[in-house]
C-alpha cells in the first residue's frame, strides 16, 4: 500500500500521553499504589451507572449513549482499599506528592503552572470509576518540545486519577478491579502542531524522556497509554484511545488517514448515487426456515432478525477500507456495541448458511433493489433492535463523510469503533476538594536522561550503550546508590543491566529482584565482603529465594569474599594437579588454569587477585 502525500492531505494530529506517577499513596487517600491479583480481592460489590447533567443542564453525547447499553458492572474490593475508592465517603485533599512530580514535569516542558488548581469531574459511566466520574484538574499549560519536523506545543497538563482496571467482561457487565482507581495519573495534550505519522511518534518518544527523567513515574505494560488525534481536510477529528506502544503510533496515525480518506470516497460515492436509509424491518418469519446457526440460534430464544435497505450501498458496504477492514467491519462495530455478535450484509451474501434465494427473499420483503444493501442482525428481541438501529445510523453518516468520534486501539495497528466524541457537557467543578495555589518556586527541574547518559560517560566512564541502558533503566535509582557506596560504576551498571539480561535469558525469575536485594549484593561488594565473579550467583540464588537477604544467600551459596590466603592455597592445588602442564609450557598453561582456578573458588575471589597470584605461582615453578 503506497505512502499518503500527508502535506496535501492537510493532515493534523496530536496526543494525549497519560502517564501513572509512582507515589506512594493515591491521589485522594492514603491507599497504596500497587496493584494486586483479583484471587486477593475481600469484597466484591456492583453498580449501575447512569448519566448525569453539567452546570450547564447539558448532557454529554458520549456518556449518554453509553448508558443505552445496560450492564452491570461489579467491582473487586481489597483490605488496602478504602471508602474513597469505593465512593462511600468524600475525596481527601490533593496527594503532595503527586501533585510535585506533576509540577517537575510542567519544569521540563517548559510549562507555565496556573495560578490555582480547580478540581473538576469528568463523567465517565462505562463503570472505570465507581463514582461514575473520574477527577481531574489542570496544573500547567503553554509548554513546547522540539523534533525534527518542527516544534509542537503542549497545550494543557492534567493531573488525575486513574481509573479501575478492567478483568473481564461477564453476563450482565464488566468486572473490575479497584487497586488501580486512584493512581495519581498525569495527562498531556500537545497542540494540533503534527504533520506526519512519524512525527508524531517522535513528539511521543520526547514527552516519554521527559516523562521518565523525573524518575517518579510507574514502568511496565498498562502504566503509561496514548491516545491519538487524527485528522484531515474534509474529514474530521477522531479520537483514538489506548495506543500502548510507542511502535504502534505512527501506524495508527497512518491507518487512520487512509481510513478517512477512503471513506470521503466512499461518501462521494453514495452521494452521486442519491443514496439513502430505509426502515428497519423485521424479516424473521422471512428467514424462519434458515439453516444458519446465527439466525436459528436467535430466532430459537424468541429472538429476532431485524433488516435496514441501505439504498444506493450495492457493493459498498463490502468495500475495504484498510486491510480487513471494510464499511461494514465499521457498521458491525456499532451494532457490538449494543451486545450484538456483529452484522450479516449483501455483499457478503450468500454465506454462513444463508442461500441465493433467502437473499432474494429477504430483498423483497424489506423493498431491496439491484443497486441496494441490506444489513442483518440476529439477536434478542431488544438487542436486535438497538444494533440495528445503530447500524442505521451509522450508514447515514457514510453518506454525509467521516464521523466524529472516539476510536479504540487494536494490537494490530487497526482501530475500533468505541463512542462518540465527549463534549464539554461532561465536566463539572468538584465541590468536596478545596483549590490548590502550587509553588513552582518550590520544586526542582530533573535532570534530563539526554543529560543523565552524558553524565555517566563523562564523570563515570561508561560507554554510550551502558550508560544509556543505565539511565534509561528501572534500577537508575540502584545504579547511583551503587556508586555512592564506593561500588566500581561499571560493575553496578554491568550488574544492573547486562548480568540481568543474561540470568533472564537463563530462565532464572529475576522479576522477583527487589531494590533491597540489589542495594544488599551493592553493599557485599562495597564493604569487600563479595567478589565481583560471585553476582550472578547471588543474584540467581535471590532470585529463586526472594525472602533471604543477599546477606543469607551469599553465606548459603558460600559466595563470601575469599582471603588472599585462600585464594593462593585453592591456585597451589590447582597448579600440583597440573604440574607436568606448568613445567612444559610454563606461563603458556595460564589461561588454561585461570579457568580452573576460578570454578575452584565458585566465585568467591576477584578475579584480579586471582589471575596476580596465580601468575606469581607459576612464575615461581618456571
Amino acid at each position: 500500500m503506497s505512502e499518503l502525500d500527508y502535506a496535501q492531505l492537510g493532515l493534523v494530529a496530536g496526543l494525549e500521553i497519560h502517564q501513572q506517577l509512582d507515589t506512594e499513596t493515591k491521589l485522594f487517600c492514603s491507599c497504596p499504589t500497587e496493584l494486586r491479583e483479583p484471587e486477593e480481592a475481600s469484597r466484591r460489590f456492583t453498580r449501575y451507572l447512569h448519566p448525569t447533567k453539567s452546570e450547564l443542564g447539558e448532557l454529554d453525547q458520549a456518556a449518554l449513549e453509553e448508558s443505552r447499553v445496560d450492564r452491570e458492572f461489579e467491582y473487586l474490593s481489597y483490605d488496602s482499599t478504602c471508602l474513597v475508592e469505593e465512593d462511600d465517603e468524600p475525596p481527601r485533599r490533593v496527594d503532595d506528592e503527586g501533585l510535585s512530580t506533576a509540577l517537575e514535569i510542567a519544569q521540563l516542558l517548559e510549562m507555565r503552572a496556573v495560578d490555582q488548581i480547580h478540581v473538576m469531574r469528568k463523567i465517565v459511566v462505562d463503570g472505570s470509576n465507581t463514582s461514575g466520574f473520574q477527577r481531574t484538574m489542570q496544573v500547567a499549560v503553554d509548554g513546547e518540545i522540539e523534533t525534527s519536523e518542527g516544534p509542537v506545543g503542549i497545550e494543557d497538563l492534567m493531573l488525575e486519577e486513574e481509573s479501575a482496571q478492567r478483568i473481564e467482561e461477564t453476563a450482565e457487565g464488566v468486572r473490575y478491579s479497584l487497586d488501580r482507581l486512584g493512581i495519581p495519573l498525569v495527562e498531556i495534550g500537545t497542540r494540533p502542531d503534527i504533520r506526519t505519522p512519524e512525527q508524531a511518534r517522535e513528539a511521543a518518544e520526547q514527552i516519554g524522556m521527559y516523562l521518565r527523567s523525573t524518575g517518579q513515574v510507574k514502568r511496565g505494560l498498562g502504566t503509561i497509554r496514548q491516545d491519538v488525534n487524527v485528522s484531515i481536510e474534509d474529514g474530521a477529528r477522531v479520537e483514538i484511545k489506548g495506543v500502548q506502544s510507542l511502535d504502534d503510533i505512527d501506524d495508527i496515525v497512518r491507518n487512520e488517514a487512509r481510513r478517512q480518506v477512503e471513506l470521503l470516497d466512499i461518501a462521494e460515492t453514495l452521494q452521486e448515487r442519491d443514496a439513502g436509509v430505509g426502515d428497519v424491518t423485521d424479516i424473521s418469519d422471512v428467514l424462519a426456515d434458515s439453516d444458519s446457526g446465527v439466525i436459528q440460534g436467535a430466532l430459537s430464544g424468541n429472538g429476532a432478525v431485524k433488516a435496514v435497505v441501505l439504498h444506493g450501498f450495492d457493493g459498498i458496504v463490502g468495500r475495504e477500507l484498510l486491510p480487513d477492514r471494510r464499511l461494514g467491519t465499521e457498521l458491525a462495530d456499532h451494532a457490538k456495541r449494543h451486545g450484538a455478535g456483529g452484522i450479516f450484509h449483501t455483499d457478503e451474501l450468500p454465506a454462513y448458511g444463508i442461500t441465493d434465494e433467502e437473499v432474494e427473499a429477504v430483498a423483497e420483503a424489506v423493498g431491496a433493489g439491484p443497486d441496494d444493501a441490506v444489513a442483518l442482525v440476529a439477536d434478542d428481541e431488544e438487542t436486535a433492535s438497538l444494533a440495528i438501529d445503530a447500524v442505521a445510523e451509522r450508514a447515514e453518516t457514510a453518506i454525509e463523510g467521516v464521523p466524529e468520534e472516539t476510536r479504540g486501539a487494536n494490537e494490530d495497528g487497526m482501530t475500533r469503533y468505541l463512542r462518540p466524541l465527549p463534549g464539554a457537557a461532561r465536566m463539572y467543578p468538584e465541590t468536596d476538594v478545596p483549590p490548590v495555589e502550587p509553588d513552582p518556586a518550590a520544586v526542582e527541574t530533573p535532570e534530563l536522561l539526554t543529560e543523565r547518559v552524558q553524565r555517566y560517560q563523562d564523570a563515570f566512564g561508561l560507554d554510550e550503550t551502558l550508560a544509556e541502558q543505565v539511565a534509561y533503566g528501572r534500577r537508575m535509582g540502584q545504579f547511583e546508590r551503587a556508586v555512592e557506596m564506593g561500588v566500581d560504576p561499571t560493575l553496578a551498571a554491568g550488574t544492573l543491566e547486562s548480568t540481568v539480561t543474561e540470568l533472564r535469558r537463563d530462565d532464572v525469575p529475576v522479576e522477583r529482584l527487589t531494590d533491597d536485594h540489589f542495594d544488599e549484593l551493592f553493599e557485599l561488594l562495597a564493604d569487600g565482603e563479595l567478589a565481583k565473579e560471585g553476582v550472578p550467583n547471588l543474584l540467581a540464588a535471590l532470585a529463586e529465594q526472594p525472602d533471604l537477604s543477599a546477606t543469607e544467600a551469599a553465606e548459603q551459596e558460600g559466595l563470601g569474599s575469599a582471603a588472599e590466603d585462600e585464594v593462593r592455597e585453592a591456585v597451589v592445588e590447582v597448579i600440583e594437579r597440573n604440574t607436568d602442564q606448568v613445567e612444559s609450557e610454563g606461563m603458556g598453561a595460564f589461561s588454561a588454569l585461570m579457568g580452573e582456578c576460578m570454578g575452584a573458588l565458585r566465585g568467591k575471589a576477584d578475579g584480579d587477585v586471582v589471575s596476580d597470584v596465580l601468575r606469581e605461582e607459576i612464575q615461581r615453578r618456571a
